[in-house]
């Protein structure tokens, strides 16, 4: 993207820590770890920023968190910023940051997010937090102990008996997902899986089982966004389209829950890069549940409506498929850190672009597709990624 002042703003390094239970006290030194490896891709170090981002800390509570974190990081940005939009926070707080860069605000701006949810919220925490602060309207939802996976198991439900979608399908997704995740030496859940152990895992909220969810863990992701006159042309990443998607505060007031704002984001992402998604390479799309990958499969255009189930299960999503979705293991395998976990699909997808992504590198890769999702399907962003000279 240029600015009318034709300065460039590009992605130059990006990094995460290793998800799991870390024990760190507090998501701080996760985010600093994250960053100054970010830095350090980048050939950049901490004299040279002059921006930070970040997203909110479910266990840190923090009423500011940008503050908390140049004060722990010994900064004074010139450029500070709060994003939150839920698990869509990861594409937007990159998108701000390269808005920052091309307007003259910064020169380099650190995107961070990280939490310890694993290691400092129990179980019975977690869900209480999700009842009083999350996606579900405190009446009609979170008042009738509506929780998060019942939620997207009444999405699910209507979508097999409109669709046909079956769990078979759905457990073809977290089997593939799993299977990128192996791949990463930073992934919580790496064991393989196979469909039989995915159907008969442990019911959490019919028809969703305990191998359709997430998992919780600790982690940080960092992204570092400068001009391309400080980036190294050999790592440079673009942004090629962002969009921007919303059709309910609550699943109870969707029209069809069964299709999202996806649609509406990826239309205004494709329309700006001028790309249609049969020129994507990898896809990093948001997988809270494996029902949200199968209906973001089909809003944002790689199928038609009802057929992503069918799509899965016969060419697969896994490494070596022709179309890799979810390639670092997401939050169905390599772990899901809260508000933050949408940063780390967009670390995969500049380090896709990169070609630094190891042995699950898509080989070849050029453009990436970045999704995330904020709410029960409420609020969606989606970004455009490219490499070297596909963004000029």
């Amino acid at each position: 993207m240029r600015s009318r002042n034709h300065r460039e703003a590009v992605i130059a390094g990006a990094a995460t820590t290793p998800l799991g239970r870390l024990n760190t006290g507090s998501s701080l030194p996760l985010m600093a770890a994250a960053a100054s490896d970010a830095l350090s891709e980048a050939g950049l170090d901490w004299s040279k920023v002059d921006g930070l981002i970040t997203c909110t800390s479910r266990t840190d509570g923090w009423s500011n968190p940008v503050e908390a974190l140049a004060h722990y990081l010994s900064m004074q940005p010139s450029y500070l910023a709060n994003i939150d939009l839920a698990g869509a926070s990861g594409v937007a707080m990159v998108h701000h940051a390269v808005m920052a860069v091309e307007h003259g605000l910064a020169e380099t701006v650190v995107v961070l997010g990280g939490q310890d949810l694993l290691t400092r919220t129990s179980g019975p925490r977690v869900v209480e937090q999700l009842a009083q602060n999350g996606p579900m309207h405190p009446e009609f939802e979170a008042g009738h102990e509506a929780l998060l996976p019942t939620t997207y198991a009444l999405i699910t439900d209507m979508h097999m008996r409109r669709f046909g979608t079956t769990r078979q399908q759905l457990a073809c997704i977290a089997r593939d997902i799993r299977a990128h995740a192996s791949l990463n030496p930073n992934a919580f859940k790496r064991e393989l899986l196979t469909l039989e152990e995915i159907l008969s895992s442990p019911v959490v909220s019919d028809p969703l089982h305990k191998l359709d969810c997430s998992v919780i863990a600790d982690g940080a992701a960092a992204v570092v966004v400068t001009s391309s006159e400080r980036a190294s042309a050999s790592h440079e990443v673009g942004i090629l389209g962002v969009g921007y998607g919303t059709r309910h505060a609550w699943i109870g007031d969707a029209e069809d829950p069964t299709s999202c704002g996806a649609v509406e984001s990826g239309v205004a992402a494709f329309r700006m890069a001028g790309l249609q998604p049969k020129d994507i390479d990898v896809l990093e799309l948001y997988d809270c549940f494996t029902i949200a990958v199968l209906i973001l499969l089909e809003d944002l255009g790689f199928c038609d409506k009802g057929e992503a189930g069918a799509m899965v299960a016969e060419q697969g999503i896994g490494p070596g498929s022709r179309l890799p979705v979810t390639t670092h293991g997401g939050l169905l395998s390599a772990g899901h850190p809260g508000v933050a976990g949408g940063l780390f699909h967009v670390v995969e997808g500049i380090h896709q672009l990169h070609g630094v992504a190891g042995e699950r590198q898509v080989q070849g890769a050029k453009t990436a597709l970045v999704h995330g999702i904020g709410g029960v399907m409420g609020t969606h962003a989606t970004l455009l990624l490219g490499s070297g000279e596909t963004h000029r």
